[in-house]
């Protein structure tokens, strides 16, 4: 059965025609119903056709049509408009016209950030970058035509322009410290690096690191505020003595920060020697004013202060709480301070150390007697040389061999605890040795502002935990200088957001606010081919967050902008 369309002069007519078979089984057609004159069917045919339509099963003519949809992966949106928004606010945007003056076609400052940003919010290789790139909305940025070696050329840009890039960061720094007088601190950490490959200026070298052992590593030294704010790095090599590095990035931080008027230095008990003290003293900030300085003490050296020290002990006798003291020393202030309770937990623990070596090396003497007048023993039969060399390895592993003192060229095991010596010791428990050439800050003032140098410690866990700056598996030297260069920015962001969390009296982290942000997502809905963009609810947490960092809520105009 069909429909077919007959002619009559000048009207045309619509028929149900059926196709059957005659008894002669020749094939024939006949009209079963004439539905009307085309040009005046309308209604009528459609609701023949609907019923027709209706019996098969199917879809009317006029029911409405299901739109087709598909939806595309929710990405990431709160955290990294949050962190891009810290970005242009702080200053680093002038970082393109830094890269502009270059000769590389890509976009280095929009690269550099995803970088910095990557390091904040889910730390990974450059490869890594860009399996991130595909989870999150980053704004401003084709996150499709990104691709690895354009990340390795904007590291190596970052290298080229150095100075301009530190003159950049300095500047947007600059309004942020004290003027009138600034308290830095300066310390180093170890980075460990991979590879066994050597190079030409390598700065990947072995040395002690900070865990105690040997390793292939690079030194990283940071400069930071009161506030914890890091204002300068510098990457050394691996091998480099702490007391070599000082001098050097001091005068760089006096050339960024030269309108400074007072500047106080904090350093750790590794970079104090006589030459930085020396060399120190001669250093002037450039509106003449000289450079303050509070060092520690290392405590190897503490036995060159026992004289000094001696009238100091009297006033620490049954003290409660920490006492502090003031002496003068090579025409420096020396300022000690005294903790009892420390000084008796170190005390204590010494003592039962020096009780636990002494019973040993009992034992040992004992043995041997008994083995001289022919007493057998289960194991192995001790030797004279044996215990001498057991005896002192275990003393010098507990860094007691000033105390306990072995004789290793006596023919006989034998040894003795120096009195003095131990004496001197518990003298020097709990004690802190700083020297200072600050004239107007008291000795309680002193001490505080070296307490602040935890901080810079905590600077290194972030870096070195949240930021992930290690191990660092690049080989060559300027990529490595660069990789430093990136986790240095990142805490630059990271410092600030603790800042301004902190100042707004939010009980957050910047780790628990950044994964708090990522919860605000960005989707995309394809409705019969028309895309249809749209940002998640932000909750009254989330908007908190972003009113303490100082940061507008992601909108949908701007968003659609920007992707």
């Amino acid at each position: 059965m069909f429909v077919k369309i007959t002619t009559s002069g000048s009207r045309r007519y619509v028929q149900l025609v059926e196709s059957f078979r005659d008894e002669a089984g020749r094939v024939k057609k006949r009209t079963v119903a004439t539905l009307g004159r085309l040009d005046q069917l309308g209604g009528e045919l459609d609701a023949v056709i609907n019923g027709l339509l209706k019996v098969s099963g199917r879809a009317a003519l006029d029911a409405p049509r299901a739109p087709s949809v598909s939806f595309e992966s929710a990405r990431a949106l709160g955290d990294v408009w949050a962190l891009t928004e810290l970005w242009k606010t702080l200053g680093f945007g002038e970082l393109r016209r830094v890269f502009r003056r270059t000769r590389h076609s890509i976009d280095v400052e929009a690269l550099v950030r995803v970088m910095v940003l990557n390091r904040l919010c889910n730390p990974d290789s450059k490869l890594g970058v860009l399996r991130w790139l595909e989870t999150v909305a980053m704004p401003g940025l084709e996150v499709e035509a990104v691709t690895h070696q354009q990340l390795l050329r904007s590291m190596d840009a970052l290298v080229d322009q150095r100075e301009a890039v530190e003159r950049v960061v300095a500047a947007l720094l600059r309004p942020m410290i004290d003027q009138d007088l600034s308290v830095v601190f300066y310390d180093l950490t170890t980075i460990r690096a991979k590879g066994l490959s050597e190079l030409d200026g390598d700065v990947r070298k072995f040395g002690m690191a900070k865990e105690g052992l040997i390793a292939r590593q690079f030194m990283l030294g940071v400069v930071q505020t009161a506030e914890g704010l890091p204002i300068h790095h510098e990457v050394f090599d691996g091998n480099t003595a702490e007391t070599q590095t000082l001098i050097p990035i001091l005068k760089t931080v006096l050339a960024r920060f030269s309108s400074v008027r007072r500047l106080v230095l904090v350093a750790d008990r590794g970079l104090l020697s006589l030459d930085n003290l020396e060399a120190l003293q001669q250093i002037s900030l450039p509106g003449g004013a000289p450079l303050e300085f509070v060092l520690a003490v290392p405590g190897r050296r503490y036995n060159e202060f026992v004289p000094l020290l001696e009238s100091f002990q009297a006033e620490c006798q049954g003290a409660s709480g920490e006492v502090t003291g003031e002496r003068a020393w090579n025409g420096l202030r020396l300022i000690v301070a005294h903790d009892p309770a420390r000084a008796a937990e170190q005390t204590q623990r010494r003592r039962d150390e020096i009780a636990k070596l002494l019973a040993q090396g009992d034992t040992w003497a004992g043995k041997l007697d008994r083995q001289d007048v022919g007493i057998k023993h289960r194991g192995r039969k001790l030797s004279e040389s044996g215990a001498k060399a057991r005896f002192f390895h275990a003393v010098s592993e507990a860094h007691l061999s000033r105390i306990i003192k072995v004789d290793l060229l006596a023919e006989t095991f034998c040894y003795e605890v120096d009195e003095h010596a131990q004496a001197l010791a518990e003298m020097m428990d709990g004690k802190l040795l700083l020297v200072t050439n600050t004239p107007d800050l008291t000795p309680e003032a002193i001490v505080a502002r070296y307490k602040s140098l935890a901080d810079i410690e905590r600077g290194f866990k972030v870096l070195k935990s949240e930021l992930e700056i290690g191990p660092v598996y690049h080989r060559l030297p300027e990529r490595i200088r660069a990789h430093a260069a990136i986790c240095f920015m990142a805490l630059i962001l990271h410092r600030v957001m603790r800042m301004r969390l902190a100042a707004a009296n939010a009980e957050t982290s910047p780790e628990r606010a950044l994964a708090c942000l990522r919860r605000i997502q960005y989707h995309r809905i394809q409705l019969d081919a028309n895309p249809v963009s749209g940002v998640s609810t932000i909750q009254d947490e989330q908007s908190e967050i972003l009113r303490a960092l100082n940061v507008k809520k992601p909108a949908l105009p701007q968003q659609l902008a920007l992707l």
